[in-house]
């Protein structure tokens, strides 16, 4: 299986549906005196997006026989988490963009405060998920899921990775911008704790070896790292049409990425590198891990 093959095409293609029916499902409708509140964790969630990070949860739960209805709900409060760090990081506070996934973003679209309470009520609903017993029976499972989830989150997950981001524009404008360790260390927070975990709870909701467990999170971190220096390649090269975002905020701002300190051509080579041996990792599951082999490829054949 390959990325452009049409078995991954139509395996991606059937989890977004699913994954797009489950949110519709999970999140608030739209009522009484909070129903604003609900349209703007709605427009965050729904019709649109890779649902990459949910799609990493299924495949891998599928390795260990998880039932489609449990890994979709985890899924589902996985891309709740990952919709309201979008909302927060397209602040003006933060990147201040106005563009996401080709329409407005959640501030341009309702307004600021608006925005920050749906972000908020998006990491709350995220929990309430995970912490249901329809997403897995066994509290013990949920628990750890919850566990699992505020690290990926929190101070020394993806919000402390959005801290170094911000630091990391003090230092460029006083001429010390981040070498390529820190901005890889950076990355693992900011991008790829969420990764890690998304690969994770598929193994956590089959109950999986521990070094089962760990297979996947290193796998997924190697696939983490790649997937963020194809996104600098994208922003190099790609196109608003393509992406759905702004393009070239980072190095107009002269801040430091993957492309500008490796080069275009040996940034290509590193994401390469990083996909093979992500790979590589998997062949302990053997052909049931194909769909997992064929989705690092699509992280770094990616045109949006």
């Amino acid at each position: 299986m390959t990325e452009s093959s049409p078995a991954l095409a139509a395996a991606r293609d059937e989890v977004a549906a699913a994954v797009e029916t489950m949110l519709d499902r999970l999140l608030p409708q739209p009522e009484g005196s909070t129903a604003r509140l609900d349209e703007a964790m709605r427009y965050a969630c729904l019709g649109g997006g890779k649902r990459f990070r949910p799609f990493l949860t299924v495949a891998c739960g599928d390795l260990f026989g998880v039932p489609r209805p449990r890994s979709l709900r985890a899924g589902a409060a996985i891309e709740m988490l990952h919709g309201y760090s979008l909302v927060h990081d397209d602040l003006p506070c933060m990147d201040d963009d106005d563009l996401r996934r080709g329409r407005p973003t959640v501030h341009r679209a309702f307004d600021e405060a608006t925005a920050v309470l749906a972000g908020d009520g998006l990491q709350a609903e995220a929990f309430a998920v995970l912490a249901d017993p329809a997403t897995h029976p066994d509290p013990g499972v949920r628990a750890e899921l919850v566990a699992g989830l505020a690290a990926a989150a929190g101070a020394r997950g993806m919000v402390g990775g959005q801290a170094i981001d911000l630091a990391a524009e003090v230092r460029t404008a006083a001429g010390r911008p981040l070498d390529y360790a820190e901005i890889a260390g950076l990355q693992a927070l900011k991008t790829g704790a969420l990764i890690r975990f998304a690969a994770e709870a598929g193994a956590v909701l089959g109950q999986a070896l521990l070094e089962e467990k760990a297979v996947l999170r290193d796998y997924a971190a190697e696939m983490g790292l790649a997937f963020q220096i194809a996104d600098d390649i994208l922003d190099h090269e790609g196109t608003v049409a393509e992406l759905g975002k702004a393009i070239g905020k980072d190095a107009g701002a002269g801040k430091a990425t993957f492309v500008s300190l490796l080069g275009l051509e040996e940034a290509r080579a590193k994401a390469r590198a990083l996909t093979t041996s992500a790979q590589a990792r998997l062949d302990r599951f053997g052909p049931p891990a194909a769909v997992l082999q064929a989705l690092a490829e699509f992280v770094i054949t990616r045109r949006s």
